[in-house]
């Protein structure tokens, strides 16, 4: 069995999808107390709620406990203007933006565990702190590859960077193109079409998550001479902005968009609910997804709870919680590798024996 803690670990979408991958997530740890109720809920794993520079390799390991095999993963956040940067009450400035892929790297040398993942934006491994934590974990085995996250059967095209590391010997990520058949159904169309019609301003009774945002009735007018996949160019003179009018906005066709039914969604971020922030227009409704759609699109279960019952969606938080999450869909591929890991290595020892 493979023990992990998950640090950075949001509202849980590594987590779960490690658990349904098969490995045991014991404890999640974030400094943000909003991640509470849909970690805790739909996981089988301890809440933490703590600053990762106050946490020591010797509380991971107590959390741990006598496992046979152990797992540190985390996806550090690089935002300039991250939870952590907002908590001391101050923007942080941009050289610290990378500051806590270095406290992971402490982790790692402080707790030794057996395996480590990591996930993170792309542009990190063009700064000088990606090279120097790959120089901190130099008793690992190391792999690193910069995925797109539609050959793994999530339906948008999230690129993300993915890090293996194991003391056991060499280690990969699964290889997508045994998962060809799946990834052809990887679609927008796939993921959100079963869920209930609504109009801009509407929500679902029995699903607050499944809530849309109000449209100005210009911006409805927009969103009905929208076609999927096109951009406001294909608009009447009178509906494009006159931001969009000018040469310096003429190479920002990617807004006020309406997603494809039937190719992946665009990267979901922490603003897709709002209809001008991308391609963010139901293909077929006259409104922007949903928190709920977007959360589908990244891959969480239609029955992921992100609040209690009751309580009413804030755009803001969940949009943020769900924006920043790790596609559950690439947590399950990251677990079924380390398994697939463990088993090829220990069929190695018992061949040599």
């Amino acid at each position: 069995m493979i023990a992990c803690v998950d640090v950075f670990c949001g509202v849980g979408g590594l987590t779960h999808g490690l658990s349904r991958g098969g490995v045991r997530v014991v404890a999640g740890i974030d400094v943000d107390p909003e991640c509470r109720y849909p970690y805790e809920t739909n996981n089988d794993a301890s809440f933490l709620e703590l600053d990762i520079r106050e946490v020591s390799g010797r509380q991971l390991r107590a959390l741990w406990g006598e496992n046979r095999y152990t797992l540190l993963a985390g996806c550090a956040p690089c935002q300039p203007f991250s939870t952590y940067g907002r908590r001391k009450g101050k923007r942080s400035k941009n050289k610290q933006k990378w500051g806590l892929v270095a406290e992971f790297g402490r982790l790692i040398k402080e707790a030794e565990p057996d395996f480590v993942t990591m996930e993170n934006v792309p542009q990190l491994v063009y700064h000088d702190v990606f090279a120097d934590f790959i120089s901190s974990i130099g008793d690992y085995q190391v792999w690193w590859q910069v995925i797109d996250c539609a050959s793994y059967n999530v339906p948008q095209t999230r690129k993300r960077l993915v890090l293996l590391a194991s003391r056991l010997g060499p280690i990969r990520m699964t290889d997508p193109t045994a998962l060809i058949d799946e990834i052809r159904s990887a679609t927008v169309r796939k993921a959100i079409q079963g869920l209930k019609p609504l109009r801009a301003g509407q929500f679902d009774p029995d699903d607050p998550l499944h809530s849309a945002c109000r449209l100005s009735k210009l911006n409805l007018r927009r969103i009905r001479a929208s076609i999927p996949g096109g951009t406001w160019r294909d608009w009447p003179p009178d509906l494009v902005a006159k931001c969009h009018k000018k040469t310096t906005g003429e190479t920002y066709p990617s807004v006020y968009g309406r997603m494809e039914w039937d190719a992946p969604a665009p990267t979901i971020t922490t603003q897709s609910f709002g209809y001008g922030n991308g391609r963010f227009g139901h293909p077929e409704q006259d409104r922007a997804i949903t928190l709920r759609e977007a959360a589908v699109l990244q891959t969480f279960p239609r029955s992921y709870r992100f609040l209690p019952r009751g309580n009413k969606a804030c755009y803001s938080v969940l949009g943020r919680l769900i924006g920043n999450a790790v596609p559950v869909r690439i947590g399950e591929m990251v677990a079924q590798s380390f398994l697939s890991h463990v088993s090829e290595q220990n069929g190695r020892k018992e061949s040599t024996q």
